[in-house]
């Protein structure tokens, strides 16, 4: 394996803390290459699961007993390393979610219900995951709002020219991802967020791609609303994080009624919970957002033993840890397009100048299924289809692709792998 940068921490070292990188598929070693539809998950985090259930494991925000006091402390802990990992301005802007989905549903059910009306227009990129349209096309059948595509290049890259023209008095909200699941594209966010705001329109950044990659900065982004999909970030699946500016969260009305989101309950009438109860209704994924917080706690750790700092502030040491990261995938992003862009018939989707860990492509000579299933028999886990993006695929002109995507966990010699497996295919359809 490669220990690339001449850094402290190195990625072998980094793989001892992943148990499933160790397993065989297909009597070979398994090179996992699918972390753009979910991370795996370090030991830290794999053993918070285990001891919540065997040492901590009670409901929270309601008891006065031991468990329920600890339970509660490690859930409400959570919260505040996810503000810090967001750099939010307030902890209660910060909303636990079952998932990335979850958060923009709730965006539309509530803000979208309560702002939207005839001939309103919401703008979304044409690299949008189905997610971020779906929810949106829902609620503006119902309030009589238009849809519009924001066109992006061959390359895979917003065309900010058009996007200019796309914005008017009109446009009341913008949904764009932060990272694109299917290219690896990383928009120019903060460039966007300005020109809605010009406008008055609102802004929904799709962060699920985004979190497990990059240092994000809710503050410097200006973003109105941001999600994340933790389970892409190292965390248990049946989380997400909702953020929103705090004026935005405390206009919205509540999204689902239960326990844990009201004030008072009478059959005259009842009063909803503050921030950030008001949206948790419910008995939450209590173990999932310990593990999350766990997951943060792993990135941190991370930064601790990139940079040899025995005391430093949770901030300090996410910089460290995700700068770490972005380093070694940049070095992998870049490794494997080469690699990959050698091969005769092979043509990559997503050459955008800034990009994430993505490296999805085709051959003119099998469909991805084929590609997938055959790089299965060779231990080889990639995703084939459109990966929850047909728009996108209509747009670049393919049914599918092939997509290779990274963690700071791979290295340069499971890419050389995937290179080989494809070749055998090659081989294979002639």
């Amino acid at each position: 394996m490669n220990s690339i940068l001449n850094r402290n921490l190195t990625v072998e070292q980094v793989r001892a803390d992943f148990p499933i990188l160790d397993i065989l598929v297909n009597g070979k070693p398994l090179t996992y290459l699918d972390n753009g539809a979910s991370s795996q998950k370090p030991l830290s985090v794999i053993e918070s699961q285990t001891r919540f259930y065997e040492e901590q494991n009670a409901n929270i925000h309601r008891g006065v007993h031991y468990l329920s006091q600890l339970s509660t402390r490690l859930y409400d802990e959570a919260r505040y390393k996810t503000q810090v990992f967001l750099n939010a301005e307030h902890e209660h802007e910060v909303i636990f979610t079952a998932g990335c989905t979850a958060g923009i549903n709730l965006v539309a059910q509530t803000w979208g219900r309560a702002n939207l009306g005839p001939g309103d227009e919401i703008l979304l990129s044409t690299m949008e995951h189905h997610s971020n349209i779906i929810p949106w096309q829902l609620i503006a059948q119902e309030k009589g709002a238009v849809v519009r595509p924001i066109p992006i290049s061959d390359d895979g890259e917003i065309d900010l020219d058009a996007y200019r023209s796309l914005l008017s008095d009109r446009t009341k909200l913008v949904g764009i991802v932060h990272v694109s699941n299917s290219l690896g594209t990383i928009n120019p966010v903060q460039e966007m967020v300005a020109l809605a705001h010009q406008v008055g329109a609102k802004v929904l950044v799709d962060g699920a791609q985004a979190g497990p990659h990059l240092r994000i900065n809710v503050q410097a982004l200006d973003a109105d609303f941001y999600v994340l999909s933790c389970h892409k970030m190292f965390a248990p699946t049946g989380v997400g994080v909702l953020y929103g500016k705090q004026e935005l969260l405390k206009a919205m009305p509540p999204y689902q009624g239960g326990g844990d989101m009201i004030y008072t309950v009478s059959f005259d009438g009842s009063t909803f919970a503050e921030l950030p109860h008001k949206f948790e209704a419910g008995t939450p994924n209590i173990a999932g957002v310990i593990g999350l917080g766990a997951a943060i706690d792993y990135i941190a750790e991370l930064g601790r033993r990139e940079s040899g700092e025995t005391v430093a502030p949770l901030s300090r040491l996410l910089d460290v840890g995700m700068g770490w990261i972005s380093d070694v995938e940049a070095d992998l992003t870049t490794y494997g397009m080469q690699l990959l862009g050698n091969i005769e018939g092979l043509k990559l989707s997503g050459t955008a100048k800034h990009k994430a860990g993505v490296l999805s492509f085709t051959l003119d000579c099998a469909h991805p299924h084929d590609i997938g299933t055959i790089l299965d028999h060779h231990g080889i886990a990639i995703r084939a289809g459109h990966h929850c993006c047909m728009p996108l695929m209509k747009r670049m002109g393919v049914p599918a692709t092939a997509r290779a995507s990274l963690a700071f966990y791979n290295t340069r010699e499971e890419l050389d792998r995937l290179a080989s497996a494809v070749l055998a295919v090659k081989e294979m359809f002639g």
